[in-house]
């Protein structure tokens, strides 16, 4: 792989201070395969369910790949850590405490910087919330999906729905912020059963709830043998529903996806979506960093077996690749037109090194389409036209 200094040699981009930078954690094993899922996740092993987690080599693994990884950050504060997967909870409070740990001595995290979490409602994983709150974690991200168990059946989920409920409730007690996971528009799903599950959600008064859109992705298990979903029409009366039930109990979709309780919106979601930084460790993460006249991307080992072999042995990362002038654009707008706010212009620049003018064209387009807000100051907002046909927006900008 290219050297620090390979990044900092001159080029065409002009990009002044670097953007906030975060670090994602990708942690890849399941008990098992959802078969909706297209991340990179694994069965734990199903030719022996009893066999261990390897944890502790997973974890080294890990610190060789930060500590590779730290002349590409050198001198940068982390701002917010997510650890992802897979299921995160799989692993031991001690185990996350020691991987905190390698974080914080090889690298400085901001005073209150947001560490997140992502874990199950097992009884398995619940048991130990409190424990990941006193290992570092400030904040916990539930996979409920569902609290309908014949729906939780039909998603492959490992859980049911007191374990769902249980989860939730002690992640209340144990978190000053967490967030629920659910999923519409499931198999058979009524309008009736979807309001039941967002309602039930909502009664936990959650400071953070995020809502997907089951689809069918490529390479899994629904893909080859495809469920009956709710048709079109009925996805959008469902995504109607639970935008009015949730903007009724006080949470604001700051996101096409995500909504929030003041002071609680996910800070390195923001930091994705406004196109900041992000460091990516573990068996597939992907990463994106800034230099002074150029975009780095890079992407790790996806098998984890290969990853944590690669990585001890001093290579964790499979590709790193500059992100073309020409793609910077779209890039940026992908992710910052998914904000209800939108962004300031001057940002652009920030973030891309181009200038406004690169995506003049694209913004008078989609004014004249209705798909932006008319031009007020340097904002750049959806309308409700453009953020209800979000994808449509987007492609303006390819």
């Amino acid at each position: 792989m290219n050297t620090v200094d390979h990044y900092l040699r001159p080029g065409t981009l002009q990009l002044g201070a670097p953007p906030p930078l975060s670090v994602y954690i990708h942690l890849p094993w399941c008990l098992r395969k959802c078969p909706y899922c297209d991340f990179n996740s694994h069965e734990l092993n199903p030719k022996d369910p009893s066999a261990p987690l390897p944890e502790a080599r997973y974890l080294d693994a890990l610190r060789a790949d930060l500590e590779a990884s730290l002349p590409l950050v050198w001198g940068r504060t982390v701002q917010t850590v997510f650890i992802g997967g897979g299921t995160p909870s799989l692993f031991s409070p001690a185990g996350i405490e020691r991987l905190l740990s390698d974080l914080r001595l090889l690298l400085p995290l901001a005073p209150g910087c947001e560490i997140t979490l992502e874990a199950n409602p097992g009884t398995f994983e619940r048991e130990r919330f409190r424990a990941f709150r006193a290992a570092g974690v400030t904040r916990l991200s539930i996979g409920v999906q569902s609290f309908d168990d014949a729906k939780l059946l039909a998603l492959g989920r490992v859980h049911d729905r007191a374990q769902a409920i249980a989860a939730v409730e002690e992640a209340a007690s144990s978190f000053d912020t967490f967030n629920l996971d659910l999923m519409y528009a499931l198999p058979g799903q009524t309008l009736g059963e979807l309001e039941a599950d967002v309602r039930m959600a909502l009664g936990f008064q959650p400071p953070h709830l995020s809502l997907y859109h089951l689809t069918l992705e490529p390479n899994t298990a629904f893909a080859r043998r495809p469920p009956v979903l709710p048709d079109e029409d009925t996805g959008a009366m469902m995504l109607d529903r639970l935008i009015e039930l949730a903007g009724e109990a006080g949470l604001e979709r700051y996101e096409v996806s995500a909504f929030a309780r003041p002071g609680h919106r996910c800070a390195h979601n923001l930091n994705y979506w406004q196109f900041g930084d992000y460091l990516g460790l573990g068996a597939g993460a992907h990463g994106k960093l800034s230099f002074p006249h150029r975009v780095l991307r890079t992407v790790k080992w996806r098998e984890p077996a290969r990853y944590m072999a690669e990585a001890l042995a001093g290579n964790a990362a499979s590709n790193q690749d500059e992100v073309a002038r020409k793609a910077l654009p779209f890039e940026f707008m992908l992710n910052a037109l998914r904000l209800r706010e939108g962004f300031e212009l001057p940002l652009f620049t920030e973030r891309t090194g181009l200038p406004p003018s690169a995506i003049g064209t694209g913004l008078a387009k989609a004014r004249e389409k209705g798909l932006l807000d008319k031009a007020e100051g340097p904002q750049v907002r959806p309308s409700d036209k453009g953020f209800d046909f979000l994808s449509d927006l987007q492609e303006i900008f390819l």
